[in-house]
């Protein structure tokens, strides 16, 4: 059986049967299954809501939200999967920097992106495993939909904590220098 491994921003969909993991922490993976066509995938969130415009460039990286959904949807219709079949299940959304209030957390934000936009789309969540402090491996089945998960303990995760919060850090920046403005005074 085939097994594919995605990373942060990374989506895959297949038809047959394929094993997709992923490693969670703060980031959000959904898995969409088309019971009927035995067709599904899994994407994976790092940062809620919609990619930026800098007046030159829009960055379509399926690292946020909108995007990792809206591809993943595509791709699994494209691969003869109906829309009004798909199921989902959710994973991660863990409070991994405690540093940061519980309220303001990155896994908060992902997971209520996560559910608000599958609630829109009238997309039912069979299951899901979401927050808490620690990381989370996932097993997704391309063509049974069915899950596996396995909880990783904080003390396990530093080394992936910190790289996680280096590239949130960097892609944070990246947002803010865009979203600056210089005003010029006479």
């Amino acid at each position: 059986m085939k097994r594919i491994r995605i990373h942060i921003g990374g989506i895959y969909a297949g038809r047959g049967p394929a094993v997709v993991q992923t490693l969670l922490g703060s980031c959000v993976a959904v898995c969409l299954f088309d019971p009927a066509g035995k067709i599904g995938g899994m994407n994976h969130i790092l940062l809620p809501g919609e990619p930026h415009w800098d007046g030159r460039t829009f960055d379509d990286s399926a690292r946020f939200g909108i995007n990792a959904m809206e591809l993943l949807i595509n791709r699994l219709l494209n691969l003869g999967a109906v829309r009004k079949n798909l199921q989902a299940k959710v994973f991660g959304g863990a409070h991994i920097l405690r540093s940061i209030d519980m309220d303001s957390s990155p896994g908060k934000s992902n997971v209520e992106f996560v559910f608000n936009f599958l609630e829109f789309e009238r997309f039912p969540v069979l299951s899901h495993d979401t927050g808490g402090h620690n990381a989370r491996k996932i097993f997704f089945r391309t063509d049974t939909g069915e899950v596996r998960l396995k909880r990783i303990p904080e003390i396990l995760f530093s080394g992936v904590k910190k790289e996680e919060r280096k590239y949130r850090e960097r892609i944070e920046e990246e947002i803010e220098q865009e979203n600056k403005i210089t005003f010029f005074r006479n």
